[in-house]
């Protein structure tokens, strides 16, 4: 679905944004319905110590089409000596130049280029720099005074981006007597383009910035149906079916090397050095996936637990819209295997288990006590071990590293999880469809979020510190606003099939049973949720924080993640899509290098 729809939403007469509470949520709160659909009766009543007897649901999930004799056969020739002197020759070449520059804008949009093309991680020093001396000079507004809304935009986005606090008020030099932003605007379609990306970086409040967006939207909807330029116009509907701010940024490389490979003005030593990083990187994410394809096979849950979604390749490759670097290594290991048991145990509560069993399971994950195990049927005790396993050994790194004991926090957040998924499964096995308040109480927990980001804090962060601990303890709204999105973007791509196979309610639902409000129109207030909770996520982004820019980026990056494999449906669950060839482009494909080919031709 196309986001421009969205650039209405500020006049909407939609309710107030949900909000996760910061009061923990209880199982007791909930009050069972009398009403219990007899065909699931016995799944509820039958103890597991009689497992003939019980009922079983399946979700009828595909196996795996990444299988591990094909992830183990992945080989990449970027790899070596000679390919890091050629990287590090060509990041010279492109420091040089970019100190020969010096025009702000020019500067400003090389930077733009960098991040675009995925290598802006090798320039960070030089483009805080840049940033931090044109914010000082200009104090963040100079370029405006050019009457350029295309420089200004970028000004501004970079800068809001890089957490420089801009005011919006830079925006009214471009609006006329009535206060409306000025027809002449619209001939300056890379403007449109630049206001409309900008505007995505605001906070609530901002009216200037939604009448940006709703503006700037409109401009580029009919320069689409009227122009005859397929470069500019695939860059616009680019833009507008995702704004480059809420984008998965590796995807988003992938697709700007091509896109600037054909560009009139494309700088070779720029091409060469993004084809070649991105080569690189891909060899080191393939050394990633192949040690984390062992490590599942080892485990065996994909065979043993054959109703869960067995779904190695996806879950690395949401690590990989998280934390791309070559030199976070380890936090996508790790977060790979969290993702995995994830997903396996979410289909243990969802599809597979029994109320009893659910409710022996969770008190063992609670008590965090393998002796809990000797109550669980045979396919949970694996599933335990499985995830008792990985997470002391993330816990044994930490302590041996850094000399924090941190399972009091892992178990924290895997029993806050395990509660989430009992509640849901008592909603589902009771007919009862919960507001939509009290959905989204338990639902931003049960998305796994909060789970995923408390391990990342830990696998990233050196040193921890008690300032740090205290904040993660309570989930800090960081996390809360990424988990409201991933939340809201799963419901939106998943929830059809999740009710077709036999589900809760999710957030779609529950709007429409206490509005009386139309699927359409409840799918529309989702978006706008996801909308304003960006808002909330950009604020605190820029705000004062003990964690780490590292972290902060890891939580925005989530979400991202979240709109990028829910964008077209459920992309978790179903590989053979949009996900097979995002796959494929990422971490299977490498890009064939202008060099090469170039040479190859002269042969």
């Amino acid at each position: 679905m196309d986001l421009y729809r969205l650039a209405s939403l500020g006049n909407a007469n939609f309710t107030p944004l949900l909000l996760p509470s910061k009061t923990p949520f209880s199982i007791s709160s909930f009050v069972k319905s009398t009403s219990v659909p007899p065909t699931f009766l016995c799944m509820a009543t039958t103890q597991h110590s009689t497992p003939s007897n019980i009922v079983r649901r399946s979700a009828n999930y595909q196996p795996p089409i990444w299988h591990y004799d094909y992830i183990q056969s992945l080989t990449s020739v970027y790899t070596g000596e000679s390919f890091t002197k050629r990287i590090d020759k060509l990041k010279g070449e492109v420091r040089m130049m970019f100190h020969k520059v010096i025009d702000p804008l020019e500067r400003l949009e090389l930077i733009d280029i960098f991040q675009r093309l995925g290598i802006c991680y090798h320039f960070d020093d030089e483009i805080q720099r840049t940033l931090e001396g044109i914010h000082n000079a200009n104090h963040g507004g100079k370029l405006c005074n050019k009457g350029n809304i295309y420089a200004t935009a970028l000004e501004f986005r970079l800068l809001r981006q890089h957490g420089y606090n801009v005011s919006q008020e830079i925006f009214n030099s471009f609006k006329n007597e009535m206060g409306n932003f000025k027809a002449c605007l619209c001939d300056d379609i890379e403007g449109m383009l630049c206001l409309y990306e900008a505007s995505f970086h605001s906070v609530e409040g901002e009216s200037i910035l939604e009448e940006a967006r709703d503006f700037a939207t409109k401009q580029l909807i009919e320069y689409v149906k009227q122009s005859k330029d397929q470069n500019i116009t695939a860059r616009v509907n680019h833009a507008l079916e995702l704004p480059l701010h809420w984008r998965m940024l590796r995807l988003e490389a992938r697709w700007f090397i091509d896109v600037y490979r054909s560009r009139e003005d494309m700088n070779p030593v720029l091409l060469d050095l993004a084809e070649l990083d991105f080569n690189m990187v891909q060899a080191t994410h393939q050394e990633d996936l192949k040690e984390m394809s062992r490590w599942w096979k080892c485990t065996d849950l994909g065979g043993k637990l054959s109703f869960a979604r067995d779904r190695l390749m996806e879950n690395f490759f949401w690590t990989v819209g998280v934390i791309f670097q070559t030199q976070f290594g380890y936090c996508r290991r790790m977060s790979t295997k969290i993702n995995v048991l994830i997903t396996t145990i979410d289909d243990v509560y969802d599809v597979y288990g029994t109320l009893d069993e659910l409710e022996l399971f969770t008190d063992a994950v609670e008590r965090w006590d393998t002796n809990a195990m000797d109550r669980l049927p045979y396919y949970m005790k694996i599933c335990f071990l499985a995830l008792h396993n990985s997470i002391n050994e993330i816990a044994f790194d930490t302590l041996k590293e850094q000399g924090f004991h941190i399972i009091p926090y892992l178990r924290k957040v895997w029993a806050d999880i395990c509660r989430s998924y009992l509640l849901e499964a008592k909603w589902y096995h009771s007919g009862y469809t919960p507001s939509l308040q009290e959905y989204i109480q338990n639902a931003w927990i049960s998305i796994s979020a909060p789970v995923i980001l408390v391990h990342a804090y830990f696998l990233v962060t050196n040193p921890i510190t008690k300032e740090g601990l205290d904040c993660l303890e309570e989930y800090p709204d960081i996390i809360r606003w990424s988990s409201m999105i991933l939340r809201l973007a799963d419901d939106l791509g998943t929830s059809k099939d999740e009710l077709e196979r036999g589900d809760v309610p999710k957030s779609i639902q529950c709007y429409m049973n206490e509005t009386g409000a139309s699927e359409e129109d409840a799918r529309e207030y989702i978006r706008s949720l996801i909308s304003e909770t960006w808002k909330k996520m950009n604020k605190e982004g820029a705000a004062s924080s003990p964690f780490s820019q590292t972290f902060i980026e890891i939580a925005k990056n989530l979400a991202r993640m979240a709109q990028c494999m829910y964008q077209h449906g459920d992309g978790h669950g179903i590989e053979d899509r949009e996900t097979k060839n995002r796959v494929l482009s990422l971490l299977i494909h490498p890009i064939p290098l202008r060099i090469e080919n170039a040479q190859h031709e002269n042969h």
